[in-house]
């Protein structure tokens, strides 16, 4: 369906589709498209309900009843999506992670279109994978993400990058990446699955999905629905030296042979990981910086929502 054209016509016979969309006004530029999204679902007699994001009120709030719905649409970026994600957890409801945002990398990891008719088309159709999601706790607090988390230098990264979002969108984590130049080191204490392992380096990733901008691995062998994560450890000296693992990362994908940058980091599985630093690093979850620090824990939730997209899941894998 090209954009433009309306979904199929409502049958009255069947039962009428009732969906929740939950929006942050405050996520992207304003060019996503959701005005005629929202209407090319109505014109298909689809029942919406709307709901915006507002400071201070808790997402389990917006999502009370979701089990009155058919599907939820969650619109905003990563942190939005990632968000309704955990609060709907293990509730068997269909989600969209309607790409709103700035990178939307959730989005690009499920392969979703950018075009409004095509979003509203997923949705009518209803296919759906269950993957795993990522629950982080610090201090006691417990928060969901989707991506991936991380402490170090890609916090940093994303920090730096926040007064220039506005102006450049996704190129703004570019920028930031290349200001990285010398990122601290520190050495890492980490307990995988229970063992405990130290090494020096620039910065720990806990990844669920594996893809980048432009849907690029960050590395290989990353699948959301094996039920455990992929820790990156990076030891590279700063971020622009990792390039040449993205490089290998699309060799593998290519089966163009063995790597060529193995050193710059290293990858391990593990369903549940233990993350302090030397010094206290920043964290981010899914591309939001969090005000918490090193220590945090990560759980895997194997199975824990159902994402709507029309890939499959080899297609969801790095």
């Amino acid at each position: 369906m090209t954009q433009g054209q309306t979904l199929r016509a409502h049958d009255d016979s069947r039962q009428t589709t009732r969906i929740l969309l939950i929006s942050n006004p405050k996520s992207g530029s304003g060019d996503s498209g959701l005005p005629e999204f929202k209407e090319l679902l109505r014109q298909a007699g689809v029942d919406l309900t709307e709901r915006e994001l507002h400071p201070d009120t808790p997402m389990d709030e917006y999502v009370k009843d979701v089990t009155d719905f058919t599907a939820v649409v969650a619109a905003g970026g990563d942190g939005t999506v990632s968000s309704v994600a955990y609060a709907t957890r293990y509730k068997n409801i269909p989600l969209l992670a309607y790409p709103a945002g700035t990178a939307n990398l959730i989005a690009q990891n499920l392969n979703l279109p950018t075009e409004p008719a095509e979003l509203a088309r997923i949705v009518q159709e209803g296919h759906a994978l269950r993957v795993d999601m990522g629950e982080v706790e610090v201090r006691g607090e417990k928060t969901g993400f989707c991506m991936l988390a991380g402490a170090g230098a890609d916090a940093a990264m994303i920090r730096d990058s926040e007064d220039l979002k506005d102006k450049f969108g996704a190129l703004a984590y570019v920028m930031s990446a290349m200001k990285q130049i010398n990122p601290r080191k520190t050495t890492f204490t980490l307990k995988i699955d229970g063992e405990p392992r130290d090494f020096e380096g620039i910065g720990v990733m806990v990844a669920n999905f594996g893809m980048a901008n432009y849907r690029l691995p960050i590395t290989s062998d990353i699948n959301p629905s094996d039920g455990q994560f992929t820790v990156i450890l990076l030891k590279a000296g700063n971020i622009l030296r990792l390039v040449p693992n993205l490089i290998d990362s699309v060799r593998a994908r290519l089966n163009l042979g063995d790597p060529l940058f193995s050193g710059n980091l290293e990858t391990i599985q593990a369903r549940t990981v233990e993350v302090d630093a030397a010094e206290p690093f920043p964290l981010q979850y899914d591309g939001e910086l969090h005000v918490q620090t090193t220590p945090f824990t990560a759980h895997i939730l194997p199975g824990a929502i159902r994402f709507l997209t029309s890939a499959s899941k080899p297609e969801l894998e790095t």
